[in-house]
């Protein structure tokens, strides 16, 4: 009768479980499904720019997820900003237009038989003060999930917020997502929600990263190491800009992955949870395709007994798989995931 009650209140509060689920302690011994992400695609510089295309990328269409689909990916996650399409005070209305076009595109994804992550991404303020944000936030949470009441919850998942960094960290994660935890519960109250760690979600924040007792709250942490490597010549990670010409795998990469392929492994056996792999990728400006391919290649292989799934980023942009000028799939990307090459 305890247990369940608490697993009541886990249900609507991150708060008031926090300290249950200490992230040093399993979940009381229970094994948690892993959400099944397989091989994922990020929508990436498409609907979390502060406008739709700004980053040289282009509206997404029905086409895309067709192609996602018919190349062998099984889920998508689509980034969205949400915070400049907003009223900026209660009760904080999204424009009606947006959630439109973000239902229109989450429809597309749907029916091309794809499962979706559907996030919050680059909601600023929410990192510059976490606490104060968190009413607005959960505001928004409170408009998607009464636009998306009734969706299938086999497909269709939740992710909070995107890298928490910042203010924003492990020792107010649980406070500032609670309103939307509790929004979104009101109206869904066993759908998949995604929570990521501070640091920008990198895979040591797995180790602190506090959650509540809820069998359908899922961990995620992104992968971007060697960030010199994967990030040489990103103007938008400065002033510490990796040089180019950085190569991949040196001696102490192949031991750097293999300690961190144990640090979801003991992930697993601490609480019972299989985290996914939100986001990994290599930037193509001063990085070849072949060698791209190949830094994929070896972060699957590496992370593949885990068993865990892997969205890349991205589709068509920066860190692209798919060339929009040649309309072709970029030789070698798909099959680096383990995916055919034919079309």
């Amino acid at each position: 009768m305890i247990r369940s009650l608490t697993m009541g209140l886990c249900a609507l509060s991150f708060a008031a479980c926090g300290a249950m689920a200490h992230p040093n302690e399993g979940g009381h011994g229970s094994t948690v499904a892993a959400l099944p992400v397989g091989t994922c695609m990020n929508m990436g510089n498409m609907l979390e720019p502060a406008q739709e295309g700004s980053w040289g990328g282009a509206p997404i269409v029905a086409a895309d997820f067709a192609r996602i689909g018919a190349a062998g990916f099984d889920t998508v996650r689509i980034p969205v900003r949400w915070h400049n399409k907003t009223s900026q005070e209660a009760p904080w209305t999204v424009d009606e237009a947006w959630m439109d076009r973000v239902q229109t595109v989450v429809d597309q994804a749907l029916a091309a038989d794809l499962n979706v992550i559907l996030n919050s991404h680059h909601f600023d303020p929410i990192h510059e003060d976490p606490l104060a944000v968190a009413q607005w936030h959960g505001a928004v949470w409170k408009q998607i999930a009464e636009r998306f009441a009734g969706y299938p919850e086999d497909t269709l998942w939740f992710e909070l917020e995107n890298e928490p960094h910042g203010q924003f960290d492990h020792s107010n994660l649980l406070a500032t997502l609670t309103p939307a935890l509790e929004a979104v519960r009101a109206t869904h109250p066993t759908r998949a929600v995604i929570v990521g760690g501070e640091n920008w979600s990198g895979i040591d924040s797995l180790a602190t990263l506090p959650l509540p007792d809820d069998p359908n709250v899922h961990p995620t942490f992104h992968y971007y190491d060697p960030f010199v490597f994967t990030h040489q010549g990103a103007g938008w990670v400065g002033p510490d800009i990796p040089p180019p010409g950085r190569t991949f795998p040196t001696k102490e990469d192949r031991a750097q992955l293999a300690e961190d392929v144990e640090k979801v492994r003991a992930y697993v056996a601490r609480t019972g949870k299989t985290p996914f792999m939100g986001e990994t990728g290599a930037y193509d400006r001063h990085i070849s395709t072949a060698d791209r391919a190949a830094y994929h290649r070896t972060v699957r292989e590496a992370f593949a007994p885990t068993g865990i799934g892997m969205c890349v980023w991205a589709y068509a942009n920066t860190f692209p798989f798919w060339d929009r000028d040649s309309g072709e799939w970029l030789p070698g990307m798909r099959a680096s995931l383990g995916l055919a090459e034919e079309d």
